[in-house]
């Protein structure tokens, strides 16, 4: 075994696979109409168009990477025929409209579909927005209440109607 095959682990590949820096934005600017900033950060401000590409890339067989892409390109042809533009172009109460019927469509899918289908696209960006999103340092850390160092465990502490979740 040469240094040559020991090195060749060394290598580093291209991370971004089908994704360029434009398809990342746009994945910014759909997570960030799912979870848009307010009092606390939006999900642009997680970089969840990044998480996104990551775990496309990464954890997703091909055959639902394929699905994937193919929802991006969905989306701005559906974007066109509802809008007459891209969804990039799009301002945000048309984006958030436009994700609505995608969500509802998305619902009514998984509602009646068979165990051997697919999720459907706008589902899986959905679920990674906020796996991304509540995963993430501004999610943990700013829309949850974050404790670095928890003390003892306490199991019953009192809610009050629209506290924050501990993370």
């Amino acid at each position: 075994m040469g240094v040559d095959s020991f090195l060749t682990g060394c290598r580093t590949t291209d991370k971004k696979g089908n994704f360029s820096e434009n398809d990342i934005a746009y994945l910014d600017e759909i997570a960030e109409t799912i979870l848009p900033a307010t009092n606390t950060p939006g999900a642009k401000d997680a970089e969840v168009g990044e998480f996104m590409m990551t775990m496309v890339n990464e954890c997703y067989d091909e055959k639902d990477r394929k699905l994937f892409l193919e929802g991006m390109k969905k989306i701005n042809e559906f974007s066109k025929k509802q809008f007459g533009k891209v969804f990039m172009k799009m301002d945000a109460q048309q984006r958030h409209n436009l994700l609505v019927q995608l969500d509802k469509e998305q619902k009514d899918y998984t509602k009646n579909k068979k165990t051997d289908q697919p999720s459907h696209y706008f589902r899986m960006m959905k679920e990674l927005t906020l796996l991304g999103y509540f995963t993430s340092e501004p999610g943990c850390t700013k829309a949850k209440r974050y404790i670095a160092v928890p003390g003892r465990f306490d199991g019953c502490i009192p809610y009050k109607k629209g506290d924050k979740a501990f993370s």
